[in-house]
């Protein structure tokens, strides 16, 4: 309230304001600051350094991504019947863009969520182990109301990782929401992750309440890789005429 004391001061004496809608106007001051601010802390903990949204996400250049089901879970309306849900596509197609954006809806609707690389959480689990922690860190990821695994199956994951995935699914599973991200059929996730009866036990509680979401079209990594090319070739040329 202190920092915009002084100019719902100046424009209470320019209006005149009642005295009550003079307060009104302060205490919605400190709402709005102390609501960005638990919307900055949220988006720390979920682990988010960038926002992306859709209105950022080109749907133009690949028509077939289903625009509808996406927009739809930035609502968060899924994480209330607990649902899951499975991104499957390409490399490059928009999945970490999207399941940011979907993250960022659930924050604003008050939810808790993270992402986290399938990887890098197998390297936390193993670090838990070694430091006597690995009940804290089950008890925070089973709390999350949002679990976001991405890139699941791009690499050959530690012997013990589909015991602890799957604890983590038997924890969450009818309590908390979790969006995985794949470019792998769920036919090979007992070949990456070794271990066919955990990873049976681990689909068989991920998909009873998921909805498949099948991402296809182009690389936009390429795309902009390609427009990168272009750019610099005209600028080359653009270059030597003037030096000419």
């Amino acid at each position: 309230m202190v920092t915009t004391l002084p100019a719902r001061v100046q424009q209470a004496t320019a209006a005149p304001l009642p005295h009550l809608e003079f307060l009104e106007l302060l205490v919605q001051d400190e709402l709005a600051r102390r609501a960005d601010r638990l919307f900055q802390r949220r988006l720390k903990q979920a682990a988010i350094n960038q926002v992306k949204e859709f209105t950022d996400f080109d749907f133009g250049f690949n028509p077939k991504i289903p625009k509808a089901k996406l927009l739809d879970l930035t609502t968060a309306r899924f994480l209330a019947d607990h649902q899951n849900v499975l991104l499957i596509g390409p490399p490059g197609i928009g999945k970490s863009h999207a399941v940011t954006a979907i993250a960022i809806g659930a924050i604003r609707a008050g939810y808790r969520a993270l992402i986290k690389n399938t990887f890098d959480l197998a390297g936390d689990f193993a670090e838990a182990e070694a430091a006597g922690t690995r009940r804290e860190l089950v008890a925070k990821l089973s709390r999350i109301d949002l679990l976001v695994l991405e890139d699941f199956g791009m690499k050959r994951l530690r012997a013990q990782a589909a015991e602890d995935l799957l604890e983590i699914f038997i924890r969450r599973h009818e309590t908390a929401s979790t969006i995985i991200t794949t470019n792998r059929p769920t036919e090979d996730w007992g070949t990456f992750l070794e271990d066919v009866p955990a990873t049976t036990a681990i689909l068989d509680r991920f998909l009873a309440h998921a909805e498949i979401i099948a991402m296809q079209g182009k690389s936009y990594r390429l795309r902009q890789r390609s427009d990168k090319q272009k750019k610099d070739e005209t600028e080359t040329v653009a270059n030597k005429a003037a030096r000419a």
